[in-house]
C-alpha cells in the first residue's frame, strides 16, 4: 500500500511544461527550487541571517533558507542560500540577435577560401586597453587553440599575429595599418565599471577617424560580450562563452568574401 500511496503522490507533481510560463527546475517541474550566492556587508550572526532571507523574500523567492554562511572577514558575511522562484518567463517570445554564419572545421574554412578569396586572410588579435588578460585571444589564436579547437594561427589561409594583452587602440590601429589587416579581434575578458565598453568605443572612433571602420571585419569577445552589444558598440559581431576559433574563422571568412562580392 505504501507503494501505491508513493505512487499516488509522485504523479500529483506538476509534470506540464508550458513555454510561455517557464520557472527553475530543481526536483520537479516548475517548482522553481533556485540556488543563490551572495555576500552581504553586515557581521556574521543570526540578524545577518534574517536578512539574506528577508533579501531572498525580496527577489521573489519562496521559502528562502540559508544552507550554508560564513564570516569572509569582520563585517562580511558571505551566504548559500536556497529558495523557490515564483516569477517566470516567456520562453517563445525571447529572440537574442546572433552572429550569422554557418560554423566550419579548419579544413572546411581553409578550402573555402582557397576556392572563394584566393590568398590569406589578415587577422590581428589582442586584448586592448588595460585588460592584462590573454586566455581569451590565446583560445581563438594560438595555435594549439582550446578544447580541441585549433587556432587561427594553425589555419593555412589565414595570416595571424597576437599582439597579447594590455595593447593601447592607437597600437592596435597601426599594427593594423602595417599589416592591412582584413580583420581585428578584440577580446575583453576581466573588467570592472564597464571600463570595457568605453575602451570599445573608442577604438571604434578611432577607426572611423582613420577611415578605417569599413575597411576591417571588426569583431569583440569575451565572457560580457554578446553580439547584441557588440552591434550597439559599432562592431561587425560578438562572440561570447563557449565560441571557439573555428567559430570565429569561418565568420571571418564568410563576411569578408560577402563583401569582396558585393
Amino acid at each position: 500500500m505504501s507503494g501505491g500511496l508513493y505512487s499516488m503522490e509522485k504523479n500529483d507533481f506538476d509534470q506540464t511544461l508550458d513555454l510561455k510560463k517557464v520557472k527553475p527546475y530543481g526536483d520537479t517541474m516548475n517548482d522553481g527550487k533556485t540556488q543563490l550566492s551572495f555576500t552581504l556587508p553586515v557581521p556574521c550572526n543570526d540578524e545577518s541571517i534574517e536578512a539574506a532571507k528577508q533579501l531572498m523574500k525580496k527577489m521573489g523567492f519562496e521559502n528562502p533558507q540559508v544552507v550554508f554562511y560564513k564570516e569572509l572577514t569582520e563585517g562580511y558575511t558571505f551566504f548559500n542560500c536556497y529558495g523557490s522562484c515564483t516569477h517566470d518567463v516567456d520562453y517563445t517570445a525571447i529572440n537574442v540577435p546572433k552572429v550569422e554564419s554557418t560554423s566550419w572545421d579548419m579544413k572546411e574554412t581553409d578550402t573555402f577560401i582557397k576556392e572563394n578569396i584566393g590568398r590569406k586572410i589578415v587577422v590581428i588579435g589582442a586584448s586592448t586597453g588595460t585588460d592584462a588578460h590573454t586566455v581569451g585571444i590565446d583560445a581563438i589564436m594560438n595555435m594549439k587553440g582550446y578544447a580541441g579547437h585549433y587556432g587561427i594561427e594553425r589555419y593555412e589561409m589565414f595570416e595571424a599575429l597576437n599582439m597579447g594583452s594590455q595593447v593601447t587602440n592607437e597600437d592596435f590601429i597601426a599594427k593594423a595599418i602595417e599589416l592591412k589587416a582584413d580583420a581585428l579581434l578584440v577580446s575583453q575578458t576581466v573588467t570592472q565599471k564597464d571600463v570595457h565598453i568605453k575602451n570599445m568605443i573608442e577604438l571604434v572612433e578611432l577607426l572611423e577617424a582613420e577611415g578605417l571602420r569599413d575597411k576591417v571585419i571588426l569583431i569583440c569577445g569575451g565572457p560580457r560580450i554578446s553580439h547584441e552589444l557588440a552591434k550597439e558598440l559599432g562592431y561587425d559581431a560578438g562572440f561570447s562563452m563557449n565560441s571557439y576559433a573555428n567559430d570565429v574563422a569561418s565568420y571571418v571568412a564568410q563576411e569578408l568574401h560577402r563583401r569582396l562580392n558585393k
